[in-house]
């Protein structure tokens, strides 16, 4: 069964910059699109960026620009790079490998103005 983790999340002031990321075990396989969500209180979880096995990125027009998405040289780990971070970033964000119904437990980001 696939399992993802996320890490690096935290508390930050606004303009400064977090890196989030997952590493997914459970398969000899390498994860297919690999995707990031946030969901802040109140609001449905929103997709924030993506990638495909061809390493093609796809983000939300509200962090274009600002959050990088990449994988890393270990098999099935992927980051999220967020740069010039708001307020309206605070959210729990969570990876997720949607071809296998997977998420993580997502991790907490906290943007203070």
């Amino acid at each position: 069964q696939l399992q993802l983790v996320e890490f690096g999340g935290g508390l930050v002031k606004a303009g400064g910059s977090l890196r989030l990321s997952c590493a997914a075990s459970g398969t000899d396989f390498k994860i297919n699109t690999m995707t990031w969500f946030r969901q802040a209180p109140g609001k449905p979880r929103e997709l924030v960026a993506e990638i495909t096995i061809g390493d093609d990125a796809n983000y939300a027009d509200s962090v274009k620009g600002r959050f990088t998405i990449s994988r890393g040289d270990a098999k099935n780990t992927v980051f999220l790079q967020m740069n010039s971070l708001r307020p309206e970033d605070t959210a729990v964000y969570y990876c997720a490998a949607p071809t296998f119904g997977a998420w993580g437990q997502g991790t907490q980001v906290t943007v203070s103005s």
